[in-house]
C-alpha cells in the first residue's frame, strides 16, 4: 500500500470520527435529586435535607419503574415510546433535571429538535450550572441554528445561573448578617465603631442581592418564552388564518411570549417575539410554553 493511500484512509477516518456527535448521553440513576454542580456548602446544608424530605415525599410510587422502562426503551432505540414514558413521569409529579435530560436525550434521537431544546431548558431551570445540560442544550441549538450561541440575552442568562430558590437564600442570608451585626452592635459598645463598616457593607449586600432576586423573578417566572416543535411555522401579522404571514420560524426556534388570545374560530393563538426582535402570531399547538420555575 503506497504512502498516498494511507494518508487518504487516515484522513477519511479522521473525518468520519469529526462527524460523530459527541453528545452526552442517557442517565440512569434513580435520583430526583440529581443536579448540575455542586452548590455553596453553606448555602447547600440545610437545602439537601429539605430536598431529600420533600423528594422522598412526593415521589410517586411508581416512578422506578416508570424511570427503568424509559430507559430500557431509550436503549433499545424506541426513542419516542421513551420520550411518552418519561413524559408521563414528568405529569405525575416525578420533575427532576434527570427526567428532562433524558426526555431531551430521546426527543432529539427521535428527531424532534424543538422538543429537546424545551426539555433540556426545564432541565436547565432545574440544575442552571449542570454542565451536562447545558453542552447537550448547545448542541442541539447549533444543530438549529448553526451557532453555539444562545437567544437569551446574556443578562437572563447570569441571573439563571442561580435557581429563584437560591437567589432568595442569598438575600435572606445577607439580610439575616445584617441583622446580627446590628445587633452585636447594639450589645457591645465597643464593637459599634469597628462593626460600622461591615454593617455598611451588610446594608448594601442586602440591597443588591434583593434587586437581583427581584430581576430573577422578573425573568424566570413573569418573562415566558417558548420553542417551536414543528419543521416549519407560519407567523402572522395577526391572529387569524386570513392575517398576512410576516416570516417562518423552524422546528426549535427559541422565542419570547408576549400574549396568548383565543379567536372566534376556537383557535389558540400565541403572541411571540424572535431573537431578531420580529413579533407575531403563531398557532399554540405549534409551540411549548415553558414553565416558569422557583
Amino acid at each position: 500500500m503506497s504512502l498516498e493511500s494511507c494518508r487518504t484512509k487516515k484522513r477519511q477516518r479522521t473525518a468520519a470520527l469529526q462527524d460523530l456527535p459527541t453528545f452526552i448521553a442517557l442517565r440512569t440513576s434513580r435520583s430526583v435529586l440529581e443536579c448540575g454542580s455542586p452548590l455553596p456548602l453553606w448555602l447547600a446544608c440545610a437545602g439537601i435535607m429539605l430536598c431529600c424530605f420533600l423528594a422522598s415525599a412526593a415521589l410517586p410510587a411508581n416512578f422506578a419503574s416508570g424511570f427503568d422502562t424509559a430507559n430500557r426503551l431509550y436503549e433499545e432505540g424506541k426513542f419516542t415510546e421513551a420520550a411518552d414514558v418519561y413524559s408521563k413521569l414528568i405529569q405525575q409529579g416525578a420533575v427532576s433535571p434527570t427526567v428532562y435530560f433524558n426526555l431531551g436525550n430521546a426527543w432529539f434521537k427521535a428527531g424532534q429538535l424543538g422538543r429537546a431544546i424545551a426539555a433540556y431548558r426545564e432541565a436547565e431551570q432545574l440544575a442552571p450550572r449542570d454542565p451536562q445540560v447545558r453542552f447537550n442544550l448547545q448542541f442541539v441549538r447549533k444543530k438549529v441554528t448553526g451557532s453555539e450561541i444562545s437567544p437569551v440575552p446574556q443578562w437572563d442568562q447570569w441571573l439563571a445561573n442561580l435557581t429563584l430558590n437560591e437567589w432568595t437564600g442569598l438575600a435572606c442570608a445577607a439580610l439575616w448578617i445584617l441583622f446580627a451585626l446590628l445587633a452585636i452592635r447594639e450589645i457591645s459598645a465597643t464593637a459599634r465603631a469597628a462593626l460600622r463598616t461591615w454593617c455598611i457593607l451588610a446594608g448594601i449586600a442586602v440591597v443588591v442581592s434583593n434587586g437581583f432576586l427581584l430581576a430573577s423573578f422578573q425573568t424566570q417566572v413573569q418573562s415566558k418564552s417558548g420553542v417551536v416543535i414543528v419543521p416549519n411555522v407560519v407567523v402572522r401579522y395577526g391572529p387569524l388564518e386570513e392575517s398576512h404571514v410576516f416570516y417562518q420560524l423552524r422546528d426549535g426556534s427559541e422565542v419570547r411570549v408576549l400574549d396568548q388570545k383565543r379567536t372566534g374560530q376556537d383557535q389558540a393563538w400565541v403572541q411571540v417575539q424572535d431573537a431578531s426582535g420580529r413579533t407575531g402570531w403563531l398557532k399554540k399547538p405549534e409551540i411549548i410554553l415553558l414553565e416558569g420555575r422557583t
